[in-house]
């Protein structure tokens, strides 16, 4: 695409949300209805221009158009069709320009699904959607152009970061952004609310599924970028408390709080307040992120992008954040609850309590992570915060939340008596119990491991009866066999037991990162044909092979893995050096088991005495992470499907808000 048509087609798009914010916000205060309808063509119009102007980068990317400084520092003639087509996120001005896209098209999305309903609402929401958009275009547009052009363009561009050739990299940024631009809808539901002055249950109901989305994309974004560290870093692990890890896991924290406690207001109608603050929270959080990563400031194996844009990126989250406090305190009278939590021993206050604890595990990630900038800003020494001090710190935490995991969603409204506690969780508590106990006789002496394990097993004793406590009385009250009655259960009442399959993927992520704890590294030199011995396995180094293609160069090590004299399987880590930009990178190879991982990372190679390094890591249940991962989709996936009551009923609500904005 010409660099012209590309910068015109931006600065249509940056026009064309502007015009949508102020139509729909002029709009909505005035009642005016041919405004309203013309931002909601704007809005679609800057869609279109977003959209064109994507694929103006791809098409520059598919033709190896090194005239343009995007295209030839982040791709090369040699780099697969693959990875050209996903080079548009890999740096800052695609990224930027992805996320407006996104953005736009979720903004389209509630156009089209509520363009009969919320008439009173939407406006407002259609202009604060689109006043972020604003932002994205005017970055694209003024401060990080993809269509930029180059004085003296070279034959050949500088090709992606052979980091990012990983096909978990690939698909994690635009799975990661979904989630951060995705809050941006329930954030623009409630200021839409708060300026509309309609602040009952219903913008709450509505932004459920609208947060479950970005939710769960934002938790399976966390989980892939875990994978591809795990395989490409070479470090033995899938999480070091890094700057840009952090800045994707605060807002999925929050997003979380927001979640349970969006419940509490829809039963009893309280936590008003505080549900706006959350949601307010995590979008700017979800901003935060994005500045982190793409800004600049800090250092990330996880972060590709320097530049100068971080003190614009720095100001509009200030912006966000006190703009959207000052509209809810404007309107504090609103939403002051009538209602209070009645019992201290009661599900209302156990969720409250689980936000507290959300919130303080944000702001402790938060403060571990701005500490080293903020030292460096006002003392100019950088002082690192490592691994070490957010486990010390952020484990005690975890461990609070997983004990409220399994309490939290048993226990009854308003007030729980001592006699349904103990019936309720005698059986549990027994569980816990004796698997402390027995872990304790094998041998397991560190105390947060024992610790989590033994709640861990608490909490999955609590899901399992509460899944047979329900099959059972439906088997009583439809005369169906024991396993029909479980899958009418969850048929039934999707969101609540989709909801309790999430409780349990998240205690096997717990396990899985609770076997770290006995995690085994060995530094290893083998001679070609010789073998040793870790625990159960025996390691025989079979020699080494290279080969070449025009992207790259590979030296591959052979690694027979043996258990109790059997072969088990051969492994193969390697060592890629990438032409185009002249960077080395690991490839390790791993033995997967469902009690333990076996890691093997490759070195060096010395071809004269024909021999090789290694280093091997032992990793118990690390394997659970992912499970549980994949668990953790599942549930929500269920609990994001309609009961079959919600669907009875949706043609009711749409009757009524047809006859709302006739009346209107």
């Amino acid at each position: 695409m010409p660099a012209d048509f590309g910068y015109i087609i931006l600065i249509l798009a940056f026009v064309s949300s502007i015009y949508a914010t102020f139509s729909s916000l002029y709009g909505g205060y005035t009642k005016n209805s041919a405004m309203v309808f013309s931002g909601q063509r704007a809005v679609v119009a800057a869609f279109l221009f977003v959209t064109l102007a994507i694929v103006g980068v791809e098409l520059n990317l598919l033709a190896n158009d090194f005239r343009f400084h995007y295209v030839a520092s982040y791709s090369s003639i040699a780099l697969p069709l693959f990875y050209k087509l996903t080079t548009i996120w890999a740096g800052q001005a695609g990224s930027l320009l992805f996320w407006g896209w996104i953005l736009s098209i979720y903004s389209v999305l509630v156009l089209y699904f509520y363009r009969k309903d919320y008439n009173h609402e939407m406006p407002f929401v259609m202009g604060i959607l689109m006043s972020v958009l604003v932002f994205f275009t005017a970055m694209v547009v003024f401060a990080a152009s993809p269509f930029e052009l180059l004085a003296h363009p070279p034959a050949d561009g500088r090709g992606l970061n052979p980091l990012l050739q990983h096909p978990a990299m690939a698909i994690h940024p635009p799975i990661l952004y979904i989630g951060y631009v995705g809050f941006a809808v329930p954030f623009a539901f409630g200021l839409g609310a708060l300026l509309s002055n309609r602040l009952d249950s219903r913008w709450v109901k509505t932004v459920r599924r609208w947060t479950v989305v970005p939710w769960l994309f934002l938790g399976i974004g966390i989980m892939l970028g875990g994978k591809w560290a795990y395989e490409e870093l070479g470090w033995g692990g899938y999480w070091a408390w890094d700057p840009v890890e952090n800045a994707a896991f605060m807002p999925w924290l929050t997003g979380t709080a927001f979640l349970h406690s969006i419940m509490i207001q829809e039963k009893k109608d309280i936590l008003k307040i505080w549900n706006m603050v959350l949601i307010i929270l995590t979008f700017t959080l979800s901003i935060f992120g994005t500045f982190l990563t793409r800004s600049g400031v800090i250092s990330s194996v996880h972060s590709f992008t320097a530049s100068s844009i971080g003190p614009l990126f720095f100001s509009y989250v200030c912006a966000v954040l006190i703009v959207s406090l000052a509209i809810m305190f404007w309107n504090m009278d609103q939403l002051r609850s009538e209602s209070r939590i009645e019992n201290l021993v009661s599900r209302e206050s156990s969720f409250l309590i689980n936000n507290v604890i959300f919130v303080g595990l944000c702001f402790a990630v938060l403060w571990g992570t701005v500490f080293p900038v903020i030292s460096e800003a006002v003392r100019g020494i950088k002082i690192s915060v490592g691994p070490p001090w957010f486990n010390s710190v952020n484990v005690p935490i975890f461990l609070a939340l997983l004990l409220l995991t399994g309490i939290g969603p048993l226990i009854a409204w308003r007030k729980a008596s001592s006699d349904y506690l103990k019936r309720i969780f005698f059986v549990p508590a027994i569980a816990g119990i004796i698997t402390a106990i027995v872990l304790a006789i094998f041998g397991v002496t560190k105390a947060y491991a024992l610790i989590s394990f033994s709640l861990s097993a608490f909490v999955l004793a609590t899901i399992f009866a509460e899944f047979n406590r329900g099959a059972l009385a439906r088997m009583k009250a439809h005369s169906e066999s024991y396993f029909p009655a479980m899958l009418h259960l969850l048929q039934r009442n999707k969101r609540r037991y989709g909801g309790y399959i999430v409780h349990f993927a998240i205690v096997l992520i717990f396990i899985g990162v609770t076997g770290s704890a006995f995690d085994q590294d060995i530094k290893l030199s083998l001679k070609e044909g010789h073998s040793d011995t870790i625990g159960r396995y025996e390691i025989v180094y079979t020699g080494f092979e290279t080969s070449r293609d025009a992207h790259k160069e590979v030296l591959q090590a052979n690694v027979l893995l043996k258990i109790n004299g059997k072969n088990v399987k051969t492994l193969h880590p390697q060592r890629h050096f990438y032409f185009a930009n002249e960077q080395p990178t690991t490839e390790v190879s791993v033995y997967n088991t469902f009690a333990e991982d076996l890691y093997v990372v490759l070195n060096t190679v010395d071809q004269e005495t024909k021999s090789a390094s290694f280093e091997i890591f032992v990793k118990p249940l690390v394997i659970w992470v992912w499970i549980g991962g994949v668990m953790l989709a599942i549930g929500t996936i269920i609990a994001l499907l309609p009961n079959k009551k919600e669907i009875e009923i949706k043609p009711v609500r749409k009757e009524k808000a047809e006859e709302e904005m006739v009346t209107t």
